[in-house]
Parts: structure tokens; sequence; C-alpha cells
């Protein structure tokens, strides 16, 4: 058994990984980086990559058939199925070719491979062939599509968004099970390239958003054109011949029964802990058997061990990710150095069509009696009526008394540009009314952010507070 001592242990190469290896490399020591296979992070190999090479393909043909709507008529279109899917492969790999390169430029001695377990807080097993001494610990090890437990007996018959980009081809029909971010990118993606799809959502939640007026839009926006179920009630699958057929139930009570050649699980992720053997690390862990960390360290506890990304089941995004690895990798090399790290201000966003994106605050975030509220809607903005994408609506939540801008929901066109430019406000702290003093060229969706910042002042203006028994507190009264 070989036996390795080290300053700083990071379990996991992908993104929070890679960057938390860097970071706690720049303080000096020996650095270990610990990945069991493959190479290649979620978001290249897949994740936010070959997922947008697909959307970017339905998308194409999308507009190809849209087209007549501008008076441009560019004939019945025909989707290659094998084509698309060789471009998504064959650009995912070039993708996952440059963490490739990235991994490989570590020195050999920095790298290890296999699977890790704890057998103790500063301790490691490595397969069988290493034990890992380590002062301290990084925790980024990701996490796995979760699959239902239920539907295992259809085999491959069901797969996961991870599956996906391994298509030769596109199948005939796909039952979606969930309506959040995956199913919906995915759901949409397949339909527009010809594949029936019907995306079945427990509850009547769609995607991240919480505010009702958005998700109303969102509903009529992309349920015109998906078949969406959401609030289904029942969700029954069973292999047959050539699919499977599923038999489904609505609010209503009514039973569907339909044939899909597969089911395609989007219900979400789960972090890779199961196998870590963390009852031996002395972390105190939540009903979820994820260790309790400060965000802003990313310490467990008072440990010298520090967790990162996907591993954390707290914001499932590469930007985070990175941010997490990079605080976690720095208080590692630096222990008993330990600084809080840079958090941004929140920003998701949905590839779907009209995209959607939360910014800062959420809706259900916000304290009652304490916000103001500001919206657009762009069916008649005018950079969205020329481009023929207007649709949707953007709310913005601004704190009453100060004016600062809080945060905002939304669906519609650019979305995720226009919450780039509306991140970069919050995280300034910017009031409205600087907000407003800020340019906007015409013609430019982003107008539509200026409309509604000018509602959301002019409900600011509104609702100034009066100060309770004002004349009782003044002086010589």
């Amino acid at each position: 058994m070989k036996i390795l001592d080290v300053d700083v242990a990071v379990i996991g190469a992908g993104s929070a990984g890679l960057t938390a290896y860097r970071a706690a490399r720049s303080h000096g020591g020996k650095v270990l980086l610990i990945e069991r296979g493959p190479n290649g992070t979620t978001c290249a190999r897949v994740g936010c990559m070959p997922s947008k090479l697909l959307i970017a393909a339905a998308d194409a043909a999308y507009h190809a058939a849209d087209a007549a709507g501008f008076g441009v008529h560019a004939g019945p279109v025909r989707i290659d199925g094998e084509a698309v899917m060789a471009r998504v492969r064959a650009e995912r790999d070039r993708f996952v070719g440059f963490v490739l390169e990235g991994v490989e430029a570590i020195a050999p001695l920095d790298r290890l491979t296999g699977s890790v377990r704890f057998l103790g807080p500063q301790q490691l097993q490595v397969d069988e062939h290493t034990v890992v001494n380590a002062a301290r610990i990084v925790i980024a090890t990701g996490s796995s599509p979760r699959r239902p437990p239920e539907l295992q007996m259809l085999g491959d018959r069901l797969i996961d968004n991870e599956q996906v980009f391994d298509w030769t081809s596109l199948p005939e029909s796909v039952a979606v099970l969930g309506a959040g971010v995956v199913g919906l990118e995915l759901g949409q993606a397949l339909h527009r390239l010809g594949v029936r799809v019907a995306l079945f959502g427990r509850g009547d939640k769609l995607g991240p958003l919480s505010d009702p007026e958005v998700r109303r839009s969102a509903l009529d926006c992309i349920g015109g054109e998906l078949d969406l179920r959401l609030d289904n009630q029942r969700f029954d699958a069973q292999r047959d011949n050539d699919g499977v057929l599923v038999q489904s139930a609505g609010k209503d009570g009514v039973v569907r029964c339909e044939h899909f050649a597969l089911v395609l699980s989007a219900a979400g992720r789960v972090p890779n802990l199961a196998g870590l053997q963390l009852e031996y690390a002395g972390l105190e862990l939540d009903k979820r058997g994820v260790p309790h960390f400060d965000r802003t360290t990313m310490q467990c506890g008072s440990s010298t061990i520090f967790i990162a990304g996907d591993a954390d089941a707290e914001l499932p995004l590469l930007h985070e990710a990175v941010d997490q690895g990079r605080i976690a990798g720095n208080n590692a090399g630096g222990f008993p150095d330990i600084q809080a790290g840079l958090r941004r201000t929140p920003l998701s966003v949905v590839f779907c069509d009209p995209q959607i994106a939360l910014v800062g605050q959420r809706f259900s975030d916000l304290v009652p009696r304490r916000y103001a509220t500001g919206s657009v809607s762009f069916v008649d903005q005018g950079r969205s009526r020329v481009i023929r994408q207007n649709r949707g609506v953007l709310r913005l939540y601004a704190e009453l008394g100060s004016g600062r801008f809080l945060g905002a929901e939304m669906v519609g066109p650019r979305a995720e540009h226009l919450a780039h430019l509306l991140a970069w406000a919050c995280q300034n702290a910017m009031t409205v009314a600087q907000m407003l003093e800020m340019p906007f060229y015409h013609p430019v969706v982003e107008e539509g952010v200026r409309t509604a910042l000018r509602r959301l002042q002019v409900e600011l203006e509104q609702d100034i507070p009066e100060i309770e028994h004002c004349a009782d507190c003044t002086p010589g009264m």
C-alpha cells in the first residue's frame, strides 16, 4: 500500500475541483488532485455545452420554419437526426478536449486516479492502492442525475440527460419527467427537432420561477408550443416490445395511455457523496447527507475539510462551482487563515425559448410589504416585435425607502443578456434611480428594462411609508 503525505487533497477534477487545485497551489505546499474518472467537467461533457449544442440545432430548425413570418420562404425544413447528433458529439468532444489538456498539464505527481473514501478527518483511501494523509481536504465530487427508483425496471428505455448526448440519432418519441431547467431545455429542443415529446411535472412549478405573473406568461409561451403537463398526479410506465407504455393522469383524474420510445428522467441531480464514508470525516451532515458548511468560506464546520461545487447541493451552476472552488482552495491552501470569499449576485438562465432568467432575490425571497415591483410585457416592445420574439414579461423588484434594486424574474427574448445587465446593477447595490441614469440605445430589447425601471420608480415614489407617530416625537411637542 502506497502512502502519500500532502498539504491539500482535492477530491474531484471538475470545474470546482480544478479551480480549487489551482487556488490551493498558489499558496505553495503539496497539493494532490484525485479523480475517479473520466476526466472532463460535467459542463463540458454532459451539461452546459452539449445541451446548448442541441438547443442551437433546435433553434435553427424553429427559425427556419418560422421565416415565413418575415415574408421569407425557405421551403420545407428537413431535420437530419444523425447529422444533428454528430455535430453535438463532435463539438462536445472538442470542449472536453480543452479540459483534458488542462488536466494533462498538471504534473503527474500531483494527480491520482481512483475512488476515494474517508478513513478519518485527515486521511483518505484511494481504491486499494494508496492512503493519503492530508492536512486539509476539499470535497468537489460533483453530482449525478437523479433516476426514479420506481422506473428502474425500464432498463435501457429509461435514460437521463447525460445519456442524451451519446445518441447517434434522434428517437421518435420521449416522455420527459421533470419541468425544471433540464426538462424544459431538452424537452423543447427535442420537440423542435421533430421528436414527439410530452413533459410531465409533479407540481405546478415551471423551471425556477416563483413570480406568479412571470410563471403565467411562461406557461402561455412554452405551453402553447410544447405538450406540457404540470400537476401530473400519476405516472406509471412499463416496457413493451418496442418502447414504453405510459399511463398518466392530471388533476382531472383522467387516465391517458400512450406509447413512447424512451422515458427521460430530468428530475434534478444528487451530490456524489454516497461512497465517501463521510461518517469517518467527523462532519455534521444535514438530512440529505450533505456536510454543513459556511457559504462564504466553504469550510465544513470548524474542520480542515472544505466543500465546493455541485457536491454541496447549493447552486448547481458552473460559475458558482468555480467561485466556490476558488474560495475552498484558497482557504485550504492558506489554512488556518480563513477568509470570506466573493459570492456573487445569484444569476441563473434557462435556455428554453423564450428564455427564463432570475437575478438577485427571487419573488419568493422578498420580504412582504418591503418592496415595490415594476414590469414590462415584451408583446409590444419595439425591438422584440421587429425580430418577432415579442413574448414574455419582465418583473423587477426594489426595496421601499432606499430604492435599492433587489432582483428580477423574467421570461422573454434575449433574457440571458438582460439578466447580466441586471446582475451587474444588483451586485453594485444600485438604486433604481441610478439605473435609470445609465445609457440605453435604440432600438434594443434592453429598452424594455428601462420601461420596467420607470414603472418601478413610480411605485417607489408612491409607496414612501409615513413615519409612525411623527408628530408625537417632534422636539417641543
